[in-house]
């Protein structure tokens, strides 16, 4: 049903099947999701690309000190970074950059539901690669998880969509599939490296390509420099940076392992649930459509698993 690539070094986190790949891709998302209210407070006073630019230089000062620390410096010599920055620039440093524009046209919580989309972009991107197969159980989850982030729009209860959705949509599916590609790729492009190992490399690229873009669009006027950064902001910055791409992304890499692409990408229409919770902790409201929503999500990702 979904590649299962075989030869991969036992991850750093803690090795299993089906299970704890949906626990970590549970905790992956819930972490994600608390980077779209911080990043909501980052764009009112910086340029969208600084912030995003930003975040990963955060993660990669996190990360790459764990990782020469727990697996020495044989690993970041022999990673082949070349693939790494091929992947994570294109994948994840344009990806992060489109779904980060796509929030600044909408909002943190219309962004995390448009990402409904990626199940069935993680699901062309298997079948593209590895032309499998695909069970009736994974199909009707992959329609669940699908109408789960539909009902969580609000839309069947007729709630008004921000007015700048279409392009915001448009930029966000983009971003569902560079993101399903290179999680793909980046799982069978380094086997012999843990989770971290992977996340490293590939973030790494993401690095390197948002500093020339932010480069290139500084020298032509397109972008300016941000503000001196201040507690609120360096702690927002530490949210979006260090937990919602860091952590997240090392927990994600490991449920990519264990489930593949396509049924971890399910637990990414569970993200508006997160976002409302945690609105709702800083003093928003109860959203049913997008309780509902989990729910249906939650369904499709048991069905898809049978």
């Amino acid at each position: 049903m979904t590649d299962q690539t075989t030869g991969f070094a036992p991850p750093i986190l803690p090795p299993g099947g089906a299970l704890s790949g949906n626990v970590l891709a549970i905790a992956s998302m819930m972490v994600w999701a608390a980077g779209f209210p911080a990043a909501e407070v980052l764009l009112l006073t910086w340029d969208p690309v600084a912030v995003v630019l930003a975040r990963f230089a955060s993660a990669m000062a996190f990360l790459i000190p764990i990782w020469f620390m727990l697996e020495g410096g044989q690993a970041l010599r022999g990673a082949g970074w070349g693939k790494g920055f091929a992947i994570g620039g294109i994948g994840f440093g344009a990806g992060a950059w489109l779904i980060l524009l796509a929030q600044w046209f909408t909002d943190p919580v219309t962004v995390a539901i448009i990402a409904a989309a990626t199940p069935l972009a993680a699901t062309i991107v298997d079948w593209l690669y590895n032309r499998t197969s695909l069970t009736r159980s994974f199909v009707i989850g992959l329609v669940a998880a699908v109408l789960g982030g539909v009902i969580a729009t609000g839309i069947l209860t007729g709630t008004a969509l921000p007015r700048q959705f279409g392009i915001g949509a448009g930029l966000a599916v983009v971003s569902g599939f560079l993101f399903s590609w290179a999680s793909f790729m980046t799982v069978r492009a380094f086997p012999d490296l843990t989770a971290l190992g992977r996340t490293v490399v590939s973030l790494t690229g993401g690095l390197v390509f948002l500093a020339l873009a932010f480069a290139l669009m500084l020298s032509m006027g397109l972008a300016v420099v941000p503000p001196p950064p201040d507690a609120t902001s360096l702690s927002m910055l530490a949210v979006y940076g260090i937990g919602a791409l860091a952590i997240s992304q090392v927990l994600w890499m490991g449920s990519v392992e264990r489930l593949g692409v396509s049924v971890a990408s399910f637990h990414i229409n569970a993200a508006p649930f997160y976002v409302m919770l945690i609105l709702l902790a800083l003093g928003g409201g109860w959203s049913w459509p997008q309780a509902i929503g989990a729910a249906v999500v939650a369904s499709g990702v048991i069905l898809a698993q049978r």
